[in-house]
């Protein structure tokens, strides 16, 4: 899923086409998006889109918005599914160079300028997993930041005071394995607080 908006543009025979990607949580989400981008666009020849929504990416589509049918939307989602992306809607917006492209054009011009927006954003996983707070003495922060850096764990949130303080987000499955090799690490000397369990990036 998209955790950053990305946009990119290319220029394709003087025709200007601008990729934006965003996240979106429903078909409701989308839709919304969809029509402020055609409004922030208004005077682009197309506002051509594909979307994918679902955990298992059950919900898609695409409009090729006046351009010759297969030629834009259907290029823009096979972009998101070789991903393996979900709950993003991709807008490729094309302003008219005068020239005209071609189908093969076409299709090379809106999966590049997908590819280009997808490529500015920051894509992460969405995961059922518990968020903790981990509180140690200043003398154990190396040991916490390699233990986490080794696991593939990003520090969300750190805060320094009388101790260090970093919140967390480990996989749900995962948390008790972690929370052990956290207190290995420090041998004992930290202090693992309970936020929330939920879905979150990661």
């Amino acid at each position: 899923m998209i955790t950053k908006e990305g946009t990119g543009e290319i220029i394709e025979k003087k025709s200007r086409f601008i990729g934006n990607a965003f996240y979106v949580g429903n078909t409701s989400d989308a839709e919304k998006k969809i029509a402020e981008i055609s409004k922030k666009y208004w005077d682009a020849r197309h506002n051509c889109y594909a979307y994918v929504i679902g955990e298992k990416g059950e919900n898609s589509r695409f409009s090729d918005n006046g351009e010759p049918s297969g030629t834009a939307g259907k290029p823009i989602l096979e972009v998101i599914n070789g991903r393996g992306i979900t709950n993003v809607l991709v807008i490729v917006t094309r302003y008219f160079g005068g020239v005209l492209l071609g189908t093969g054009g076409l299709v090379r011009a809106y999966t590049q300028a997908a590819q280009a927006c997808i490529d500015n954003s920051e894509i992460g996983q969405l995961a059922y997993a518990q968020k903790m707070t981990v509180i140690v003495s200043y003398n154990l922060i190396n040991n916490i930041q390699y233990y986490l850096s080794q696991n593939g764990i990003n520090i969300q949130d750190s805060r320094y005071g009388a101790e260090a303080e970093f919140d967390i987000c480990v996989k749900d499955t995962e948390a008790d394995n972690i929370k052990t090799g956290l207190t290995q690490k420090c041998e004992g000397r930290l202090k693992i607080i309970p936020i929330d369990v939920g879905y979150y990036v990661l």
